[in-house]
């Protein structure tokens, strides 16, 4: 029988000991780079990662709590109960913590109070190294009760406590995106259609365009910001009133793409031209809404996936160093589709 070769994988399942065996290091040298701890040359650690890359070594993550203190797992509470908003930051979260080998516990609370709590306390049971709360509003909740001694990163729906790591949309950006846009294809006559008042996001993103539409020395076409459902019977009333009240309105700029749609549905049925006579432009690249929407909704992408994914780093800094307190902000992007 011919020996192996000496980098060869063992016969059955690797052992810490053959990778640092491997490597040329030893096994407490593996232990520290596989999960990164201690201070050794880089290229030390690359050559033990190589050494688990080449004997397809798997960590017994059961051993590694009990070393570290760590569960390798984290929690995700929402109540988005559809998951129109937590899908998005679920995915970036665990891009950014698959990366890790850290598993992710999705907890959908529904917005009660006392599922809340129930899910909280099994994920403390767990004995979790962090959890990541989001929402399907971005209006600020408060903080989680219980949770001394574990990481929290509040995405998307802030924190009411400046002194929490919260990430959020840039409702303010995504604003002057869509006005400037409108702006720049020869708008000057711009509605805006928005969702209830009492909601953070209707608020805010009314706020910031009234604000560009002042700098670039425009008002909304019909002097006034029309607040009310986030739906498309909405968007097909509003586009009723607003021409009735500014007929030589020439965009709509709309709180969400279920508002654009319902809008750009009413202009097809009164033979207005969309984008010939007039723009639309949605918000949250909803694409359920926006590709379907006749034409192409142009809409603003709040980069869901994005906050998921700095949410999740910012959730790996506060548990291996120190958390960093306050809203991070993600910027917003144009998306320009057939509607303008």
């Amino acid at each position: 029988m011919t020996p192996a070769a000496p980098d060869s994988p063992p016969a059955g399942r690797a052992r810490l000991a053959d990778v640092a065996a491997l490597a040329g290091v030893s096994v407490g040298t593996a232990s520290k780079a596989l999960n990164g701890a201690g201070r050794m040359r880089p290229e030390t650690r690359q050559r033990v990662l190589d050494a688990v890359a080449q004997l397809g070594f798997s960590p017994n993550q059961h051993a590694q709590s009990l070393h570290s203190g760590r569960s390798w797992t984290v929690g995700l509470m929402t109540t988005d109960g559809i998951g129109r908003f937590s899908t998005p930051v679920l995915l970036g979260a665990e891009d950014a913590l698959g990366a890790g080998k850290i598993s992710v516990l999705l907890c959908d609370t529904r917005g009660d109070a006392i599922r809340e709590q129930h899910h909280l306390q099994n994920l403390m049971d767990r004995r979790v190294d962090g959890i990541i709360v989001t929402g399907r509003r971005t209006d600020p909740r408060p903080p989680l009760p219980g949770v001394e001694g574990i990481p929290v990163v509040y995405a998307l729906s802030p924190s009411t406590n400046p002194t929490d790591t919260s990430v959020v949309t840039d409702d303010r950006g995504g604003a002057r995106l869509a006005v400037e846009h409108l702006v720049a294809t020869g708008r000057t006559r711009i509605a805006h259609v928005t969702g209830p008042q009492h909601h953070a996001a209707a608020r805010e993103r009314a706020r910031h365009a009234v604000e560009q539409l002042q700098a670039a020395a425009l008002e909304p076409s019909t002097g006034r910001i029309h607040h009310g459902e986030w739906s498309e019977a909405w968007g097909r009333r509003a586009t009723e009133a607003v021409l009735r009240t500014a007929p030589d309105t020439d965009a709509f700029f709309c709180g969400n793409d279920q508002i654009a749609r319902g809008v750009t549905d009413a202009l097809r049925e009164r033979g207005v031209a969309v984008p010939g006579d007039m723009a639309v432009v949605g918000y949250d690249n909803w694409d359920t809404m926006a590709l379907a929407s006749r034409p192409p909704l142009t809409t603003i992408d709040m980069n869901l996936s994005e906050i998921g994914r700095i949410a999740a780093l910012e959730l790996l800094r506060a548990i291996d160093t120190e958390p960093r307190p306050g809203a991070h902000t993600v910027p917003c992007r144009l998306v320009v589709r057939e509607s303008s």
